[in-house]
């Protein structure tokens, strides 16, 4: 239901609720940071493992923490909690290799579907659907 808006309550960083399918498997609700540097998601290895995804090799990536593997993967993903979410099947994200790195919301797909409103004195993120 990518056709309802979003309203994210939030502390320190701009966080939404994630969770990610494969098969038969899925995780719980997961902090997400939503990252408006980033181009596409990011997740840690130990969410893929526990997916078991199939990883094919992207590269090597520098980071603040250091150079990392990098893979890519397919799985499904659904933002928000309840009965207002939005599910995205069988999108196409990478793997970083580093077990330490949060999950990354980078703007492909989820900045290509929405507006993003941040509200940083109201410790907001608002997901407003685009029109086309």
């Amino acid at each position: 239901m990518k056709d309802s808006k979003f309203i994210f309550n939030y502390l320190r960083y701009p966080i939404i609720p994630v969770k990610f399918y494969f098969k038969d498997k899925k995780t719980p609700y997961i902090d997400a940071l939503l990252d408006s540097g980033g181009d596409f998601i990011v997740i840690p290895l130990p969410i893929a493992k526990y997916l078991s995804l199939k990883l094919k090799k992207a590269g090597d990536v520098d980071t603040a923490g250091g150079t990392t593997s990098l893979f890519k993967a397919k799985l499904s993903m659904s933002i928000g909690k309840g009965r207002k979410t939005a599910v995205y099947r069988n999108i196409q994200i990478h793997v970083s290799g580093r077990n330490d790195i949060p999950v990354l919301i980078g703007r492909h797909p989820v900045f290509e579907d929405y507006e993003i409103t941040f509200k940083k004195q109201n410790c907001q993120l608002i997901l407003q659907p685009n029109k086309s």
